[in-house]
């Protein structure tokens, strides 16, 4: 452990943002893939029913069809695995929605088993880091079927059509592996060039260094999901490998050279082929003996102890609270509101008030959105259909801009699914949305901040621990007179993980509403230290292969560029 003392500061209660919380983000490099997968997953179905004249159905396919959603940053290989994981985890909610709707018609034990639902959905969704959207899909659907009339001999039929859906979702999902087989990896790639860019131009901005370490850490992780080693791959890890090189050596590295190497991996042609660095491309790039920085055993993440349990227990409260504000308001289905809870609970309170703010903001406009297109939507059951896959894209397409934004079409949306069966009184519906729409976002930050997440402190603690122990093993192995391709390679990996780690862990302490004293100083130090040695490792590597550690260093076998040869997709 460092043996810097911790920072003098005080337990304080901070200060929630008012400004920038609705400012407008750059979009997602990936928007148009959930958009355009989820339009064809529920377009498949929705349209099958429409043809049947069974619409009425369409709520039990759009469990399945919303599954789509997922996975999309994922190498196929491992998308295959999550994507039918999530399928198996959204029969599991709507299952146990349905038979709780079948079994009781009390709407204070339907919010009790929807607020367990979503905070199990939570935990769940945090531990296995499935990514975005997390347990919101699962929460909004779950909740609402657990507010459907039900009766138990039709749940096997509709448990049936969710299942069918879900694999139509699988089958969009894993689909453009056939013409572009590792177009994940290239983006991940991509990205932690674009960082190592960033952080070459601005050496000295320490958040451009996390950043473009964190990068780095996901593109090795994304190429280590692969699955076999093709040449394709092989290519992209000698990029990720000049990405590493330039952050440990800035000053040496050419950021243009950079950004067109990342330019060179858009759409499906070549990958660009660096110079090589003979001993490392080929020798250290391909183990698989571990994965640094591997998810840990879920229970480690979520069982006693873990920093998350605070978290979940945030989202039981604060969806109960809300389930049962709405119902003393007479709100009869009062799942809109346990939904609007459980969608604010993020990280830490901060990212949590701000969530609130902005799904606040954009309920109250999409209802509105909502108002002017229903009068389209009623045309015909077609129009019905179509409005909301139009809807659905523009989620996707908006979402990542600012999530309030993106509401500006979920709310809408959300609101036409509920026509399927019949249509209903516009004015009752946006009435109701409303309420539930103010009162569980009130209600759920009024959780947050009742539910301390002191434990936060604990994670950072563990990740200093770990960060300590990576950089120590890595020095060790430094002090080795001739420790090996492998074993540096291995500490490498390691001591970068323990370090992406520590900074996501300081991130979600720092947002909390009331904390212990934080050890930034102990934190900055580690950072620093890490980095350094880090640094070291990568240089010792290319000195064993004989070259300067830089992303244009001596030893190419040919120019590199984008347009050069290389592995096909």
């Amino acid at each position: 452990m460092s043996s810097t003392p911790p920072s003098p500061r005080t337990p304080a209660v901070h200060r929630l943002p008012l400004t920038g919380v609705l400012r407008l983000n750059k979009p997602s490099d990936v928007w148009l893939k959930p958009a355009t997968s989820v339009v064809v997953a529920t377009a498949i179905p929705n349209m099958a029913l429409l043809a049947l004249g069974r619409l009425d159905l369409a709520m039990y396919t759009m469990a399945g069809s919303l599954c789509a959603l997922y996975g999309h940053n994922l190498p196929y290989a491992a998308r295959a695995r999550a994507l039918a994981w999530v399928v198996v985890g959204m029969l599991a909610s709507v299952a146990v929605a349905m038979v709780s709707a079948s079994l009781t018609s009390s709407a204070a034990v339907l919010v009790a088993i929807g607020a367990l639902l979503a905070a199990g959905q939570k935990g769940l969704c945090d531990a296995t880091r499935i990514g975005p959207p997390g347990h919101l899909i699962f929460t909004f659907i779950s909740s609402a079927t657990l507010f459907a009339p039900q009766q138990l001999g039709q749940v096997p039929g509709h448990l049936a059509l969710t299942l069918a859906a879900g694999a139509v979702s699988w089958i969009v999902g894993m689909a453009p592996a056939l013409v572009r087989p590792h177009g994940p990896e290239r983006r991940a790639t991509a990205r932690a060039l674009n960082a190592a860019a960033a952080y070459v131009e601005r050496p000295e901005h320490a958040p451009a260094r996390g950043a473009a370490a964190a990068a780095v850490h996901a593109a090795w992780q994304s190429l280590l999901a692969t699955g076999a080693r093709t040449e394709a791959r092989r290519a992209l890890e000698r990029l990720v490998l000049r990405a590493e090189v330039a952050i440990a050596a800035p000053g040496d590295a050419d950021a243009g050279r950079l950004r067109a190497w990342a330019g060179g991996l858009r759409g499906a042609g070549s990958v660009p082929r660096p110079a090589r660095i003979a001993g490392m491309d080929d020798e250290l790039l391909g183990i698989e003996a571990e994965l640094a920085g591997g998810k840990p055993c879920l229970w480690r993440r979520i069982g006693p102890g873990s920093p998350l349990l605070p978290i979940v227990l945030r989202t039981f409260v604060g969806c109960a609270l809300a389930g049962y504000g709405s119902l003393a308001l007479g709100v009869g289905r009062p799942y809109w509101a346990l939904v609007t809870a459980a969608s604010i609970y993020q990280a830490n309170l901060t990212l949590s008030w701000n969530r609130g703010i902005q799904r606040v903001v954009g309920n109250i406009a999409g209802v509105l959105v909502f108002a002017a297109v229903v009068p389209l939507a009623h045309a015909s059951r077609l129009a019905l259909v179509l409005c909301c896959l139009a809807c659905a894209f523009g989620a996707e397409a908006l979402i990542t801009r600012n999530y309030w934004l993106g509401s500006l079409c979920v709310t809408p949306m959300a609101l036409l699914v509920t026509e399927f069966a019949r249509y209903q009184e516009p004015g009752e519906l946006i009435g109701d949305r409303v309420i539930d729409t103010l009162v569980g976002a009130v209600l759920g930050v009024v959780a947050a901040i009742a539910v301390t997440n002191r434990r936060a402190t604990d994670g950072i603690e563990q990740a200093l621990t770990a960060s300590d122990t990576a950089r120590e093993a890595a020095e060790r192995t430094l002090a080795l007179p001739a420790p090996g391709h492998a074993a540096l390679e291995t500490a490498r990996r390691g001591l970068t993980a323990a370090l992406v780690e520590l900074r996501a862990a300081a991130d979600t302490a720092a947002g909390e509403w009331w904390q212990r004293a934080l050890p930034e100083e102990r934190v900055l130090a580690a950072e620093q230290s890490g980095h350094r040695t880090l640094a070291a490792t990568v240089r010792r590597q290319a000195a064993e292969a004989g070259v300067a550690a830089s992303p244009s260093g001596a030893g190419a076998q040919q120019p590199a560029s984008p347009s050069g040869a290389g592995a096909q997709q």
